[in-house]
Order: C-alpha cells, then sequence, then structure tokens
C-alpha cells in the first residue's frame, strides 16, 4: 500500500487493454504503474483499422475452414500467409485451434466472446469521456461487401450466430452501396450494413491520450522490459525489469502477444500465438468511405483513419521475430484497388503488428489460481480494441473487492490444462 492507503497496482503492457486496466483501477482509487518496452499505443492497438466491431463474435476457425486453407494459400490475393520454415514451432498450437472449428465448439466461443463486446462503443465512452482522448471516438455503422448475394448466404453459419448474440443488420444491392459509398467499383454487389457499431478514429493516438490522462491524474508509465517476478511474504509482487524492479500490491499482465512468455515463468502454460496483420495507410488519397467497409473475400477492412485511408487485414502465421513480409503489403492495395477502381494517393505506410491468439479464441482474463495478487488481461485476438475497456473495467473490479457482473470461468488461465 501506499502511504495513504491506496493499493499500488502494476499494469504491463500499454495497449488499449493495459490502459484501460490502468485507467479503472485509478478511478478506484488505486495508484498505477504501467510498464511497457514501448510507448502507449505503439503496438497492435496502434495498427488497427480503428472498428469497435461489436458484432464480430464468430472467431476464424469455424466450420469448413480446413477444407479452405490450401485454396487460401494458393490466392495470391488470399487473406492466409505462412511462413514455411515457422510452421515446426506452430503445429502445437495450430492443431488444437483448428479443432475448435466444429460447429457446436464455435457456437459456444462466440457466446463467451459476445459479453466482452456487446456494449463497446458505451464502454469506450465510459472511459474516455470527459479526456482529450475523446474526441477520437464516434459511433459507426460497419459495412461487410460480398461479390454476390450468394456468398453471404452461403456463409449463413456465422451469421446466424451474430444474430443470436445481439448483432442487428441491413442488406444492401449494388445501387445501395454505391449511394452509401461514392466512389466503390461493381465488383461488390450485395452489401451488410452493421449497426450500432463504432470506430476510433486514431487508435494510437487515442490510446496516447488516454494513457496522458492516466499521468495528468497521477499514474505513471515506465518504459522498460518486464522480466519475471518475485513474491513478497506480505502478499506484495516485485516485478524484475530490464532497469529497476517496480513492487507493488498486485501486476496485471496485458501484453498483448508477448504475455504468454510472462505467464509461463509463474507456472502458468498459455497456447498463445502471434497473428500478424498487416496495414497500408494510403496518404491523401481520392476516395475515403464514410464508413468502415470489409471486403469479405479479401478479409481486410477498408476505415476512414485521421490523416488517411487504413486498408487493414491479413492473417499470417510467422512468430514475433520474423520481419514484415512485402506480399501481404502489395495485396492490401491491391484490395483497395478493387473496392475503389478511381482511387489516387499520394504515397501510403506500411505497418505490422502483433495480435494476440489463443488456440479457443477467447482472452485470458482473471485471477491467478496460484498466484493470487497477479492477473490476467490478454488473447483478444482481433477484437482488443473493441473489448479493451470493458476487459479493464472487469479486472479492476477483481482487484479492488466488488463482483464482475458476467461469469468470468471460460476465460481462467488455466483452462488450457
Amino acid at each position: 500500500m501506499t502511504e495513504g492507503g491506496a493499493k499500488k497496482v502494476t499494469v504491463v503492457g500499454a495497449g488499449i487493454v493495459g490502459i484501460s486496466c490502468a485507467l479503472h483501477l485509478q478511478r478506484r482509487g488505486c495508484a498505477v504503474t504501467v510498464v511497457d518496452r514501448l510507448a502507449p499505443g505503439e503496438g497492435a492497438s496502434f495498427g488497427n483499422a480503428g472498428v469497435l466491431a461489436s458484432g464480430s463474435v464468430v472467431p476464424v476457425p469455424t466450420p469448413g475452414l480446413i477444407g479452405k486453407v490450401p485454396s487460401m494459400l494458393m490466392d495470391p490475393l488470399g487473406p492466409l500467409y505462412l511462413r514455411w520454415s515457422y510452421i515446426p514451432r506452430l503445429i502445437p498450437w495450430l492443431v488444437p485451434y483448428m479443432r475448435n472449428s466444429g460447429a457446436d465448439t464455435v457456437a459456444r466461443i462466440a457466446g463467451h466472446i459476445a459479453p466482452l463486446l456487446f456494449d463497446s462503443v458505451e464502454q469506450h465512452q465510459a472511459l474516455a469521456g470527459g479526456t482529450k482522448a475523446e474526441k477520437w471516438l464516434r459511433g459507426s455503422d460497419y459495412l461487410y461487401l460480398f461479390t454476390e448475394r450468394e456468398k453471404f448466404e452461403g456463409d449463413g453459419f456465422n451469421w446466424n450466430l451474430r444474430r443470436r448474440n445481439g448483432a442487428v443488420w441491413e442488406t444492401l444491392d449494388d445501387a445501395a452501396i454505391h449511394d452509401l459509398v461514392p466512389g466503390s467499383g461493381s465488383k461488390y454487389r450485395f452489401g451488410v450494413l452493421m449497426k450500432n457499431h463504432g470506430m476510433i478514429t486514431d487508435p494510437g493516438r487515442y490510446v496516447k491520450d488516454l494513457a496522458d490522462t492516466l499521468i495528468e491524474t497521477g499514474g505513471r508509465v515506465v518504459r522498460t522490459e518486464a522480466r519475471g517476478f518475485g513474491f513478497g511474504g506480505d502478499g506484495t509482487v516485485r516485478l524484475e525489469t530490464t532497469e529497476e524492479p517496480v513492487d507493488a500490491d498486485a501486476v496485471v499482465i496485458a501484453a498483448g502477444a508477448w504475455s504468454a512468455r510472462l505467464t509461463e515463468r509463474l507456472g502458468h502454460r498459455v497456447p498463445l500465438e502471434s497473428e500478424r496483420g498487416y496495414h497500408v495507410q494510403l496518404e491523401k488519397p481520392s476516395i475515403v468511405p464514410p464508413i468502415p467497409v470489409m471486403m469479405t473475400d479479401g478479409k481486410c477492412v477498408a476505415a476512414p483513419i485521421a490523416g488517411g485511408l487504413r486498408v487493414a487485414g491479413i492473417v499470417e502465421f510467422g512468430g514475433l521475430d520474423a520481419p514484415a513480409n512485402p506480399r501481404p503489403l502489395r495485396v492490401l492495395i491491391e484490395r483497395v484497388r478493387q473496392l475503389f477502381p478511381g482511387i489516387t494517393f499520394e504515397g501510403h505506410r506500411e505497418w505490422l503488428g502483433h495480435r494476440p491468439a489463443t488456440t479457443d479464441s477467447l482472452p485470458v482474463v482473471g485471477r491467478s489460481p496460484s498466484h493470487p495478487n497477479v492477473f490476467f488481461a490478454f488473447g483478444h485476438h482481433h477484437v482488443g480494441l473493441t473489448g479493451g475497456p470493458k476487459t479493464g473495467r472487469l479486472i479492476a473490479e477483481l482487484i479492488t473487492g466488488s463482483q464482475p457482473n458476467i461469469d468470468l470461468t471460460p476465460y481462467r488461465v488455466d483452462r488450457f490444462g
């Protein structure tokens, strides 16, 4: 405890999940230190498409996906890439990941993702309201585009899951698509307009502004790398870093794709893999859609981001250490040209980031069963920005002795055996 009696908490990770944990803890009276080797908002929180995708409850592995993988890998504009040299290290994670693609399993997973996402916009409003970060937050519909109606109907299992978990939408024909998204070409002839979504128009700046709010109200952000833990007889936790250690009454691990390396030092082995994601940001584009647009055939999103048009997506498995692959970056540019045949731009910026994926597509949220003053908040896959504020609130409730209003059992760290 601090001299004034406030509980001291260290949060490892300065992305949206970590900063959300930190702000909610601070508002509950805790003295908070955030530790990260990067500045706030510079990891996966920086490079996403900015969509608050409250309807994105369906995991990547779904019924029939295994049979589609070869064609995805062969398609020069496909959404899936593998670093073949990484396959031997990937297989122990990949096998159980794909086993979780059965219909009943996917339905169960979707039912557990939904409680973390359904009120995302409201959770972000509660987190950012009254701060300088609020200006980056807005409500928005989210448009899914298909080359033809039959493609949508063939994906009925996934869309029924979304509906069962609260998603609301309307369908659009090609004329309505062109009215809503001027400049779009003739490739996409059927649309699904998802309602009650939102977006962050500059995700990196948003997280930085939230971190500034934390600092301005007494919190600390320390640039250093977490290395391990020590435990005092009085229940305190010492976080060992590459600089000086940080002592606290509790520690939260919210380090995204790097979290498994820390949890293993606590005796918890979490099957966590980096699902590498890319974006290109077009500078001074001649066409910018009014809302985010998902091109379903390429599994990538074109989103209006402050300073340009961001095209984000692609799934690549290649670990945390390999350099960027130029092929997905070229694909993203080709995809946006297919969406907007007449688009011009003056240049573009490229980015690679690491989305943390567990084998069951659910995050790890809750308390360590063996170290009761250590808490986990990572593994959100594609929906870290969407679910970050609610995850932060749940962790803050646990640490300060309140009862969360959802059952956290599905997210336990020891569910993997």
